[in-house]
């Protein structure tokens, strides 16, 4: 092949062996891992075996085995089984390793037995993020995405799901009794190998009816009325229409640089209660005495907001529009005034709505008030089919009135918090691929979470300063 680049032949030797070091550059991510992996605590993080022991057959070192780890989900690598492959044929890992090539099964406990240490590591590297000065507006957004358990859709089990297979199941038996009744009032050469199916049929059925009377009684003594069969802690979650069985992942996403500045994987599908603790979680990994958080309408809850209000932390969340009455072509809640001199409320046709009494529901103390004109105002259509319109009012309402008085005054935060939480989670899942998790339990979950968090901050950070300003940093 004249007038092309020619490669040497296979078989050609060399006088002078390359090393493994001349095809790592200077600026090569494998290198942030190396150094940012070396300048680890492992014993205070807690690592297994990261005090070698007296007697017995010598282990791999913790920081080996993590740096595969940390170099495999930078590359989109996961499995324990290609991070085999990748130590035993990848020049980069060669060099990172020492040429050391454990088998998956080694790779795989390091992951299952070290699952807090590994967390660890991901809050080690925000802490570095926050010495580098990279956290500067003490702004966060959060919000929760759902991501896929390995456990399959048919493998998990509701009440409704469970009875509806049950009836499936009996209805298939009796249409097979049917048929197999009528199989035998007919000439029994021709129909045998027909009844014989038939039976089989019914048999398996009726397996599989007892499989799933065994899994009712697993279901009634669930806390959550849900069973995953695959994947214990998994559970169905609701997504934009459909279902998933999953986790809910909930990260706070730092508005200036989008770092992931905390995260947490929960097996609940509701966001209501996960404000106040995403946004305390943040607080701490930025070091900072102050900070705003912003989210959406699902984390609308008024005992979140006033946790984050106690916290000195400043919530911008929406009010959902949930209302009833709008709905029904009345008016809303929000066209009545409150008057908090004379603790009443003012209605659109002017009149006065008094404090009547206060309850409890739910651990809440709310207020009641309403007016004793109603039945002959003229407005009474457009407000109320009841007797009188009454009003509901929380002892801290206050809080969330100066929430939404806030949150109109910064109209840009929504925009803000779109364009801050919402790209990370579509780049971690491309990554992580179609089926997401590879782990099981929420433990080994978290984990996964923690690496795959990590690898994306890592990347973000080469991104900002640079790889060689990065690895100064490391060093110094």
């Amino acid at each position: 092949m004249k007038r092309f680049i020619q490669g040497e032949h296979r078989s050609q030797g060399t006088l002078l062996p390359e090393s493994l070091d001349d095809y790592v550059s200077d600026t090569n991510p494998v290198r942030v891992v190396d150094v940012f992996v070396d300048d680890l605590d492992l014993v205070n993080l807690g690592f297994d075996s990261a005090i070698p022991a007296e007697t017995g057959r010598p282990a791999y070192h913790p920081e080996v085995l993590l740096k595969i780890y940390i170099y495999g989900y930078l590359n989109r690598i996961q499995s324990s089984r290609r991070l085999e492959r990748e130590a035993q044929r990848n020049v980069e890992l060669m060099w990172l390793t020492g040429r050391l090539m454990p088998d998956f099964k080694t790779i795989a406990n390091f992951r299952k037995n070290n699952s807090n240490a590994i967390r660890g590591v991901c809050r080690q590297f925000v802490v570095l993020c926050q010495q580098l000065g990279l956290f500067g507006e003490n702004l966060v957004a959060v919000d929760g995405s759902k991501f896929k358990a390995v456990n399959n859709r048919d493998r998990n089990f509701t009440s409704a799901k469970l009875k509806r297979r049950m009836e499936e199941i009996e209805s298939s038996i009796n249409r097979y009794l049917t048929a197999l009744d009528t199989a035998d009032r007919q000439e029994r050469t021709s129909f045998e190998v027909k009844t014989v199916r038939l039976e089989e049929k019914i048999a398996k059925l009726k397996v599989q009816m007892k499989e799933l009377q065994a899994i009712e009684i697993r279901l009634n003594d669930s806390p959550d009325k849900q069973v995953s069969l695959t994947d214990p802690d998994a559970r169905s979650m609701m997504t934009r229409g459909t279902g998933i069985v999953g986790y809910n992942v909930q990260t706070a996403v730092d508005v200036q640089h989008h770092l992931i500045v905390a995260h947490e994987v929960t097996n609940v599908g509701s966001d209501r209660d996960q404000l106040s603790s995403m946004a305390k979680q943040a607080r701490e990994a930025m070091a900072s005495d102050s900070l705003s958080v912003v989210a959406d309408r699902g984390y609308f809850k008024g005992e979140e907001i006033l946790a984050c209000h106690n916290a000195d932390i400043t919530a911008y969340v929406p009010k959902p529009m949930t209302s009833a009455a709008k709905a029904d072509g009345r008016f809303n809640n929000d066209v009545f005034i409150y008057d908090e001199a004379k603790n009443q409320y003012v209605c659109p046709a002017g009149e006065t709505l008094i404090w009547r009494f206060s309850s409890v529901e739910k651990g809440m103390k709310l207020h009641r008030y309403w007016s004793s004109k109603c039945q002959s105002c003229t407005l009474k259509l457009w407000c109320t089919p009841g007797t009188e319109r009454r009003i509901r009012r929380w002892e801290h309402e206050a809080i969330l009135e100066e929430m939404q008085v806030r949150l109109s005054n910064a109209p840009e935060m929504m925009r803000v918090r779109k364009r801050t939480v919402e790209h990370p989670f579509g780049t971690l899942k491309q990554w992580m691929g179609a089926t997401h998790f590879l782990t099981r339990r929420l433990e080994g979950v978290s984990t996964e979470m923690s690496l795959n968090v990590l690898a994306y901050n890592m990347k973000r950070v080469m991104k900002i300063l640079g790889t060689s300003s990065l690895i100064k940093a490391l060093s110094a």
